[in-house]
């Protein structure tokens, strides 16, 4: 490999995407990768049946579109288009109704009745400036604040738990949509802090939907290096690197890596003191993941949940707050809140023509090694009768075999890290600058920084500027008004950020 003036280790999204931010400063970047295949957690495998195409890890991409940084690049130009489903997500009740978050927060908030205003009232503020609203929450908080009056309205009620927030709410319907939300924050729903993954990810569902990547999560990755190569960067995969002495020589090193990775490679170029402070970073509930090959569409009771490509299976809000705090402390017990994706629905690459595929996992403790693919197919089955009639072939996949796939889900933490909200603000240690090391070449710029887990490369993105402002001079673009063009959207029904 030859010498350059930075080199990226780790091709998931913030990889690519910091690789993309000095390339575009006309840098010669060389981004290494362990696996044979660039992705890192955004990849697509056929792992059931030939003709199956099932999603890795990340499926649903909300905060791809929200992103400031994928939105300043022309991906549509390399390959990468989205699938849109009608609505963004769907939560089957046992009395075989579904609540929905649709497109539109009228047609949301129409559906749920007396608790329609209150709905309006909580996300309607935020979605009418959801452009001003993730550039400024998609990157640490600093001064000058950005739309700090916006920002401030957001924080009142982003800091409060979601059972706090939830109890704007009168009626069971509500508070179940907003705890299946407010599940992907991976902490109890009364923890501080776990209201804002609900407000974040429901206002992203009403400005631009949760899509899904035609051809696969994995066509998100591939655009990102179609980008990348475009600009004279270099991507070198199945070089797995164990220390620094083991990389070309640069200016600049950034790891898209979690902190535990990190210290066992560059940890001889850090001081102990920093090293012991990466040490104590906290790793939080890991998954349990199932593909399934079908012979037709999940049979919901509700046709509603065909409408939406995100499906999640828990319940009334009690229900999912006492499994996530059962899987927080340490144990499982059931049933279990299970988030389903059904890609193929939308995006008919994904299974042949009359088949179908399924994807889903729960949460379970750190490490755990329980086998959770009973208990999810029964929690399915009790919102969707027969559902394992459907079933040609299924893969597994706990916490240890995702860390084996992927060296950055230590034990099968899909988020980076514990997403608490002390950890949440101070990631991955408490600093001014969180991707800057003590060290002035080596940075960090994974999810186990700010703004934190999601496909949207802005953890990437913020690395590489700091990688630029110290190591190169240069302030680098800021990625937001390079361009709106961002990906293909083929469903008329989709729209980038109002």
């Amino acid at each position: 490999m030859r010498t350059c003036d930075a080199v990226v280790v780790g091709a998931g999204p913030n990889g690519l995407a910091a690789a993309i931010t000095l390339a575009r400063e006309g840098l010669s970047v060389v981004l290494l990768e362990a696996n044979a295949t660039i992705g890192g957690a955004t990849r697509s495998v056929a792992s059931t049946l030939p003709g199956f195409l099932h999603d890795h890890c990340s499926a649903f991409h909300p905060m791809a579109l929200a992103s400031p940084f994928f939105r300043s690049l022309p991906l549509a130009e390399h390959g990468l288009e989205w699938r849109n489903p009608p609505a963004a997500l769907a939560h089957p009740l046992d009395d075989g109704s579904a609540v929905m978050l649709e497109r539109s927060i009228d047609a949301t908030a129409a559906a749920l009745g007396d608790d329609g205003p209150a709905w309006r009232a909580l996300m309607g503020p935020f979605v009418e400036r959801a452009d001003a609203l993730f550039d400024a929450i998609l990157r640490p908080i600093g001064l000058p604040l950005r739309s700090p009056l916006l920002l401030g309205r957001f924080g009142l009620r982003a800091l409060r738990s979601a059972r706090g927030v939830s109890r704007r709410f009168r009626g069971g319907r509500a508070r179940a949509l907003f705890a299946g939300i407010a599940g992907h924050s991976m902490i109890p729903l009364e923890s501080a802090g776990s209201g804002a993954f609900a407000l974040a990810l429901g206002v992203a569902g009403h400005a631009v939907g949760w899509p899904v990547a035609r051809g696969g999560s994995q066509s998100i990755a591939d655009a990102l290096a179609s980008c990348l190569l475009s600009l004279g960067g270099e991507i070198v995969t199945g070089v797995r690197v164990a220390s620094m002495r083991e990389l070309p020589a640069a200016r600049a090193v950034i790891f898209d890596l979690t902190p535990r990775q990190l210290a066992a490679i560059a940890g001889s170029e850090l001081p102990a003191s920093y090293v012991a402070r990466l040490g104590r970073y906290r790793y939080g509930p890991g998954v349990f993941k199932v593909d399934w090959a079908l012979d037709g569409p999940i049979p919901w009771r509700s046709p509603e949940c065909l409408r939406a490509g995100t499906v999640h299976v828990g319940g009334a809000f009690d229900e999912i707050a006492a499994y996530e705090r059962a899987v927080w402390r340490g144990s499982v017990s059931e049933p279990p809140f299970v988030l389903v994706g059904q890609q193929s629905l939308f995006d008919d690459t994904r299974a042949p023509a009359g088949k179908q595929t399924a994807w889903a996992y729960c949460h379970v403790p750190h490490g755990s090694a329980d086998d959770m693919t009973a208990a999810i197919e029964r929690q399915i089955e009790r919102f969707a009768p027969h559902f394992r009639d459907r079933i040609l072939a299924r893969t597994t996949a706990g916490p240890q075999q995702l860390e084996i796939d992927n060296a950055n889900l230590v034990g099968g933490d899909i988020a980076g890290g514990a997403t608490d909200l002390a950890q949440v603000l101070m990631r991955p240690v408490a600093s001014v600058d969180p991707y800057a090391t003590p060290n002035p070449k080596i940075f960090i710029g994974s999810s186990a920084t700010p703004p934190g887990a999601g496909v949207h490369g802005m953890c990437g993105h913020l690395a590489a500027r700091s990688a630029l402002r110290r190591c190169f001079g240069r302030r680098g673009r800021r990625g937001v008004s390079a361009t709106r063009s961002g990906a293909a959207e083929t469903d008329p029904s989709a729209s980038l950020l109002r």
